[in-house]
């Protein structure tokens, strides 16, 4: 899928144009990045690895832990806010003038691609570009959708993506860098965030002294976000019953992994009942980037 997403890309270096030759990504500065065989490309600058990429564990447990279907509602619902909120397909842009295409659907901070996935299936004629910081993550997400395309990058860095190619921008459980995000949308585009709810996780998030969702959540939301305007805003909220190997996972594949001591967390789960009930509750926020404060091209 790297050949049909090259057009939407940038030098992470130069900001110049990147094509696809000779098993690499290359622009007309002559900076090269190779692709893996796993088919994804790192457009990383600099040699200081990233501090907080998700680590291989992290990244098998979610896989894990998303392929049986816990999160699906989640999934369904934010492939119906796109399709709810998606604009129209653009004209001409990243191809040749007055060719049509159909949207460009940015997943930032992707993971293993699981709902940038779910929103292609939503919308048959879009193309994905889906990054994260971790490349453990990306290998996945590099074969999550046929039309999805993926690559490493740092969300809090000028992102390896040409100015207003994107239609839709998704941000699931991932950090926001707002001007970037809206120099990267066109006119017109969205950008659709999730983030968990208070009660997310509950009663697990309590019983095996979890980090929980602070009050000021939403407000940090919004203050990274001050160059869009919020046009929707949904709940999702549902109930999962989990088994002692599905809250290890819940657990190993989030920011708690983090600050969990393995042994301690198998002792935990340990003393519970062969299903536990769990809440799944999420906030799902739709924005338009404001007309003034977007750059002109």
């Amino acid at each position: 899928m790297l050949a049909d997403i090259v057009d939407y890309l940038a030098c992470p270096v130069c900001r110049d144009g990147l094509r696809l030759t000779d098993g690499s990504l290359r622009c007309g500065q002559g900076h090269g990045f190779d692709v893996a065989r796993q088919g994804y490309v790192s457009l990383l600058t600099g040699s200081q690895a990233p501090g907080t990429a998700d680590s291989p564990a992290m990244v098998a447990a979610r896989a894990d832990f998303l392929a049986a279907g816990h999160y699906a509602p989640l999934a369904d619902a934010l492939a119906k806010a796109v399709q709810d909120h998606c604009p129209p397909a653009a004209t001409g842009a990243g191809g040749a003038d007055g060719e049509h295409r159909g949207p460009v659907v940015v997943d930032a901070g992707a993971g293993t691609g699981y709902y940038g996935a779910a929103v292609l299936d939503a919308l048959p004629e879009a193309t994905g570009l889906a990054f994260d910081i971790s490349k453990h993550a990306v290998k996945r997400a590099a074969r999550a959708h046929p039309r999805m395309g993926a690559f490493v990058a740092d969300v809090w860095k000028p992102l390896p993506i040409g100015d207003a190619v994107a239609d839709v921008v998704i941000d699931v459980f991932a950090p926001r860098n707002g001007p970037e995000f809206e120099r990267i949308l066109r006119p017109g585009g969205r950008l659709v965030v999730v983030t968990p709810a208070k009660e997310h996780l509950s009663p697990l998030v309590e019983e095996l002294d979890l980090l929980s969702v602070d009050e000021a959540k939403e407000h940090r939301v919004a203050e990274s976000l001050r160059g869009f305007g919020e046009v929707d805003t949904r709940a999702v909220r549902f109930e999962m019953p989990l088994s002692r190997a599905d809250v290890a996972k819940v657990v190993e594949m989030g920011p708690s992994a983090w600050h969990k001591d393995p042994d301690t967390l198998h002792h935990q789960i340990q003393k519970f009942p062969e299903w536990t009930p769990a809440v799944a509750s999420f906030r799902l926020f739709i924005f338009e980037s404001s007309a003034e404060s977007r750059p002109s091209s």
